[in-house]
């Protein structure tokens, strides 16, 4: 039988430090870290499977291999993400002065085709959002849940993090943090209002004693009555497509799909969609200027006559 392999205390110390980072600095979501402690896991079996104990005598030669072998059974989408983990640790590691310098960046990502964001139709996302139960504290909670997703198109992460104080119900906004620890505004709209009003009026209040007051001033809570995490936002929205006929591959994100989209759709300025989506850069925005174009086509060829 093989020898399980331990990972040397240094290193061990340094991934520590690097997922706390992560976790605090960088703000975040839990799916996102398990993502990436996976991917420099996977890689530090290959290093010690090379007989490696250093991260700084890393090459991009090394790098190279790492990823060639990951390219035998692995979609082009995965094999990016793992080498943006690797660059992304290089970095940390570069600035702590444990590395000089960063041996991921020498290696080219694979070329990826763009992927237009999966988004809900009109009468889809009102099926949706009007699935929640409202007699129920859980299912006034989901109501509320889905309408700020929809309202504001904040990310899955920035919901959960959402505390009491971050809301200004009397403006109808919302502070966030989003990547990096930058703060935005968000609207929500006078729906998703309505439904975190309910919420705070009959649902939040039994969930919150459930837990004993332990969840302090979050939003969102779980049945426990302890902050909701955004895995479990998954699961309750998987719970909802499944009440949905004809919904299929729904996820927290593609509510934000449908918020830009929709925006677009009815003639938004694409910056003022860049800003509450909080993207950095237009070029991150624009990718939903190709989804109101495909909508267009379409209605053009079936309404028509010369279509």
């Amino acid at each position: 039988m093989e020898e399980e392999q331990h990972w040397p205390a240094h290193i061990e110390h340094q991934v520590d430090l690097y997922m706390q980072y992560l976790a605090v600095e960088k703000r975040v979501s839990e799916h996102t870290l398990d993502h990436y402690f996976s991917d420099i896991e996977q890689f530090i079996q290959f290093m010690l499977a090379e007989r490696i104990q250093d991260f700084a005598t890393i090459t991009h030669v090394d790098v190279r291999t790492f990823m060639g072998r990951l390219s035998r059974d692995r979609e082009k989408r995965t094999i990016a993400r793992k080498l943006s983990a690797l660059r992304s640790l290089y970095e940390f590691l570069r600035r702590e002065g444990w590395v000089e310098k960063n041996p991921a960046k020498a290696v080219q990502s694979p070329r990826l085709e763009k992927k237009l964001p999966n988004f809900l139709y009109q009468d889809a996302i009102e099926r949706l959002l009007s699935a929640p139960d409202t007699t129920t504290p859980l299912g006034l909670r989901d109501k509320a849940l889905l309408e700020v997703l929809y309202a504001s198109g904040v990310r899955v992460g920035e919901l959960v993090a959402l505390d009491v104080p971050d809301l200004d119900v009397s403006q109808g906004m919302a502070l966030v943090f989003g990547k990096g620890s930058k703060e935005r505004l968000v609207l929500l709209g006078s729906q998703a209002l309505q439904a975190l009003q309910a919420y705070f009026a009959y649902g939040r209040p039994t969930l919150w004693q459930q837990g004993g007051g332990v969840a302090g001033h979050a939003v969102f809570l779980n049945k426990n009555g302890t902050r909701l995490s955004d895995r479990s936002v998954r699961r309750i929205l998987d719970k909802y497509v499944l009440l949905c006929a004809g919904l299929q591959h729904i996820s927290p994100h593609t509510l934000r799909h449908t918020f830009a989209t929709h925006l677009l759709d009815n003639g938004a300025d694409l910056r003022a969609i860049q800003e509450l989506l909080g993207h950095s850069s237009l070029s991150s925005t624009q990718i939903y200027t190709h989804t109101a174009r495909e909508h267009l086509e379409r209605v053009y060829t079936n309404a028509h006559p010369r279509a």
